[in-house]
């Protein structure tokens, strides 16, 4: 019996090959596989709370337009932002795979009504081209009324 909650919003990303994804999700980012459909090429991954799936585009039923063009990367205009315990283990193996990241580690405080919430945070694109933007949380803080 499956206990996984699962989210009101999940992502599912269109992708070129399940297998070289779900290998970047599980052994660098760290997701594990809550299910999978080899033969459609699809898994469901969970993170903590984060949850999303991938689909091989071609194999079993997918939702890729064929009028729409196919070009890397995919997912432009749009990061998915995930909340991990910890950046520095996450950062470790993408280094070690010599994976770039898209937006080096940062700190990032963000006003939202009188407070400030903070990030400690990196942008890195996935084998497809989506880019993920991981962060820790650094708690709040009050507004001085002047930009971080």
């Amino acid at each position: 019996m499956n206990l996984h909650r699962f989210n009101a919003l999940i992502p599912e990303l269109s992708v070129s090959d399940w297998r070289k994804s779900r290998d970047f999700y599980c052994d660098l980012i760290g997701f594990s596989v809550v299910y999978d459909r080899r033969e459609e090429g699809f898994a469901f991954l969970a993170l903590g709370e984060a949850q999303l799936m991938i689909d091989q585009i071609g194999l079993g039923r997918d939702f890729d337009l064929p009028e729409a063009p196919r070009e890397h990367p995919f997912g432009r205009g749009i990061n998915l932002q995930i909340e991990v315990p910890a950046l520095r283990p996450v950062l470790v193996r993408l280094a070690a795979a010599n994976i770039p990241l898209y937006l080096a580690p940062e700190e990032k405080w963000y006003r939202r009504d009188d407070k400030e919430v903070g990030n400690r945070q990196f942008i890195v694109a996935d084998p497809d081209g989506y880019l993920l933007r991981f962060f820790e949380d650094l708690g709040e803080r009050p507004f001085n009324g002047h930009p971080a």
